[in-house]
């Protein structure tokens, strides 16, 4: 007899919680596209080499090889991906000669990370990507953009509300460097850890890496303002630092929270403390929570890259945002906060009088199938009423009875009335399964 072994980190969901997740990829792709990005998918694995180059640690990293591979096999340096943005990256440098600049794409694939599973963190998860990228340049609007189409996206899908949070790099890297902060990568990456550890804890970390004292408070002090408009500007200056970089980076943090504004109000809020811990990111970061499940972390993420992608002769800077759909799923079904009308997507089953006339029910099933209505047939000839509970624990909402003339059962209210396979169609919204939000 076979073993089974329950691998941690590898989500495997029901059939009813995989019709929440198809919702949800297809609300988030009809939503991407009516926004006027084109899906394109990337292969699985990119050399390690290329994975390693953008800051992340091999041991995140899952190694792909044939078990009877050959030493020095280019199989050995190969390596699943960690995230949709890499590939992109590498997507982009060797087809832009027959791609359309700017290059506006959604991606929505699995990638692997070889973290410790927890809650709401997977080993192999869904992400889903919308990223716009220029050759050379980038209008600095784009920034604005992509934050609103997540926002559009995520308000579509049946979970609590997401606040979007955004910051700049070149303001803390301005301010850091203006209060004579060495270490601004360091200092980037201890702050953000702030929502994990508190002020004492970052503190310490701050000192521990050649801070003084008031740097550190300093430091912190910026990574408390938040606000939606201008006023963000005013508190940031009022601490005292000065610098171009500063400067610039607050003129494109407004830009984007006042410009958000006036779309969609209160869909994006500035919040400093946000760093990204990615050493990709030159501008504009972003960060999402959902209202109640703050403790799930980031369910959306993102920022401004200016030279992620490269040939070596032309640049291609590019600004998304990245939805961990494996996260949002786990704690809305696990919770749960969602609930489908039914476990299955037949909106018909049409019932069987005896294995005799079994034939009967199959020509009736192929009729409805044929107009767009999922339909299955009885598994059994056992009597109507038995028939009529399979398809009550499965929700299935019409019952299909074959005669002279046929009839169906809404099961629902009892109804029941003649009908020809041929012509008869149920209310739209039985026709696919719902999803819904839980109040």
């Amino acid at each position: 007899m076979a073993r089974h072994f329950s691998l941690s980190g590898f989500p495997e969901w029901l059939p009813e919680q995989r019709l929440v997740e198809q919702h949800v990829l297809s609300t988030l792709q009809q939503t991407f596209e009516l926004h006027g990005f084109s899906g394109i998918e990337t292969r699985a694995v990119e050399p390690v080499s290329q994975l390693l180059s953008k800051g992340e640690t091999s041991k995140e990293i899952y190694l792909l090889s044939r078990l009877q591979a050959e030493a020095g096999s280019d199989d050995a340096e190969l390596g699943l991906h960690f995230d949709l943005t890499v590939p992109l990256a590498r997507y982009v440098v060797e087809n832009a000669g027959r791609l359309m600049f700017p290059f506006k794409r959604y991606q929505i694939q699995k990638v692997w990370r070889g973290e410790r599973p927890q809650d709401g963190r997977f080993r192999e998860f869904v992400q889903a990507d919308v990223d716009v990228v220029g050759q050379d340049t980038l209008s600095q609007h784009h920034d604005m953009e992509l934050p609103l189409v997540m926002v559009d996206a995520l308000s579509k899908l049946p979970i609590p509300a997401v606040v979007v949070r955004a910051s700049n790099r070149k303001v803390a890297q301005g301010f850091y460097e203006a209060i004579g902060l060495t270490d601004v990568e360091g200092a980037l990456r201890a702050i953000d850890k702030l929502d994990k550890i508190g002020e004492k804890a970052v503190s310490e970390i701050l000192v521990a890496e050649g801070a003084t004292d008031e740097q550190a408070r300093q430091a912190l002090a910026l990574a408390q303002i938040q606000g939606t408009d201008a006023s963000v500007a005013d508190r940031v200056l009022a601490l005292g630092a000065r610098s171009e970089l500063l400067d610039e980076g607050l003129h494109e943090l407004v830009s984007l929270i006042e410009g958000a504004g006036e779309l969609m109000p209160g869909a994006i809020m500035a919040d400093l403390k946000i760093a990204r811990g990615l050493d990709y990111y030159t501008g504009t970061v972003y960060e999402s929570t959902m209202i109640g499940h703050e403790d799930l972390g980031s369910v959306c993420s993102g920022g401004r890259y200016d030279s992620l992608a490269t040939d070596g002769k032309k640049t291609y800077p590019g600004v998304g945002l990245s939805i961990g759909v494996s996260r949002v799923l786990a704690r809305v079904l696990g919770t749960p906060l969602v609930e489908t009308s039914r476990k299955v997507p037949t909106a018909v089953l049409v019932a069987v009088m005896d294995e005799e006339h079994r034939r009967a029910s199959d020509v009736a099933a192929m009729k409805l199938r044929a107009r767009g209505i999922a339909t299955e047939v009885s598994p059994s000839a056992a009597k109507f009423g038995k028939q009529i509970r399979y398809a009550d624990r499965r929700g299935i909402p019409y019952v299909w009875f074959p005669g002279s003339p046929d009839s169906v059962k809404d099961i629902r209210s009892g109804d029941q009335v003649d009908a020809d396979a041929g012509v008869w169609m149920p209310p739209l919204e039985d026709l696919t399964p719902t999803v819904r939000k839980l109040p």
